[in-house]
């Protein structure tokens, strides 16, 4: 056993020394200059039913998982998931994703990117519990080298695994008939066997924004929701939802947000969604609105937004949330000049007022921050190139 901050310096050095660090910025446009060299820290955390927590991220050609039986206390030696190494995405927006299935199995989802400029694959591989990964399988039927990135990954409540990602295979069929297309398309898979098989992947939306996370959560019913940043035309990158059926086809497809932010760029800045058990749909995001670009709380309602206020200051950045009971939390990070700082907004009374905690601080690189729930606790997690990954109970 390693402890967490001991796992989090060994997992950066192999990173340093192993993955493409220096890769470009993976912006999908020429309007954004590429950005500077720095560590792939992209990591994502699951808890099991049994209280055994899961973190998944990037060393070199491969993912590596390690598990916690002691809410993050120590951790054990990390494994790889892909036996055979290739290439994979671990930026902070297209990280790897890990999930729990039903039967115990360990889920692991991440993009593998291609040989040309901005393409992928969705890849999963799938642990029988206490098993070893099986061989990787890519996920979609369209094998064209272009764009398939930024997966997210899900388990329903009835055990079906749900995979959504950005797709461009309509772009490129408007680009051959010679027809405009704004963006890029959301497309969803889905698994009835566990993840070791998916049906035809589904179109649920045209338009979507091209390289920012996606959200999903689960609706009182357990139908999955999907939020994203969408391009409503003719150029305004706000957000829309969409309830999935079982099939993972769009049961209907509205605006979540209403800030009108025009660029012609992608900000790598995705959403966040939560329902509360009355069936409120928590969201963060970021937007520019009234000239300013910031962080955003809100509660969607159809055709509105209710209590819309900016999260943190002006350098707040990707924002997460989750819900636990009437309980709402929010954490973020924030550079103030000298060190990024992590903060955490608790709400007991189903966000309608938010008390400030700050968390942590660090000087280097840092990845973006996430809440996982854990029956009714909330953790967040973050990692740093300096510090590691760390878990922070959430009062």
């Amino acid at each position: 056993m390693v402890k967490a901050a001991r796992y989090g310096r060994h997992l950066a050095a192999m990173l340093l020394a192993l993955a493409c660090a220096g890769a470009a910025a993976q912006h999908d446009h020429g309007h954004v200059a590429a950005r500077a060299a720095r560590p792939e820290l992209g990591t994502s955390v699951a808890f099991a039913p049994d209280g055994t927590a899961y973190a998944v991220s990037k060393a070199g050609q491969h993912v590596v998982l390690q598990a916690s039986r002691d809410g993050g206390a120590s951790w054990e030696v990390p494994v790889p998931v892909n036996a055979e190494p290739e290439a994979i995405a671990a930026d902070g927006e297209n990280r790897p994703k890990v999930a729990l299935g039903r039967d115990g199995a360990v889920l692991v989802s991440w993009t593998r990117p291609l040989g040309k400029p901005y393409t992928g694959e969705i890849r999963l591989a799938r642990a029988e519990a206490g098993g070893r990964f099986a061989a990787p399988i890519t996920v979609h039927r369209d094998r064209s080298e272009i764009t398939h990135r930024f997966d997210s990954l899900m388990v329903t409540r009835d055990g079906r695994v749900l995979l959504t990602w950005i797709d461009k295979r309509d772009l490129e069929a408007a680009k051959s008939a010679g027809t405009d297309y704004r963006g890029a398309a959301i497309y969803a898979a889905v698994s009835d066997d566990g993840g070791r098989s998916f049906r035809p992947e589904a179109r649920v939306a045209d338009h979507s924004c091209e390289c920012c996370r996606i959200a999903l959560a689960e609706d009182t019913d357990g139908a999955p929701l999907v939020m994203w940043r969408h391009v409503f035309a003719p150029n305004e990158r706000d957000h829309a939802i969409a309830r999935l059926g079982p099939d993972g086809r769009p049961e209907k497809v509205e605006r979540a947000t209403f800030d009108r932010w025009k660029i012609d760029a992608c900000p790598h800045h995705g959403p966040s969604l939560a329902v509360a058990a009355d069936g409120t749909r928590h969201a963060v995001w970021f937007n520019e609105r009234e000239g300013e670009g910031r962080v955003f709380y809100g509660r969607l309602a159809s055709g509105g937004v209710e209590g819309q206020r900016p999260v943190g200051g002006e350098r707040a950045a990707h924002a997460d949330l989750a819900v636990a009971g009437g309980r709402v939390a929010i954490v973020w990070k924030e550079f103030d000049g000298e060190r990024t700082r992590l903060y955490a907004e608790l709400s007991a009374d189903g966000g309608a007022s938010f008390a400030r905690v700050a968390l942590a601080a660090t000087e280097g690189a840092s990845d973006q921050p996430r809440i996982v729930r854990r029956g009714d606790a909330l953790v967040a997690f973050w990692r740093t190139a300096n510090e590691g990954l760390e878990g922070y109970p959430l009062p």
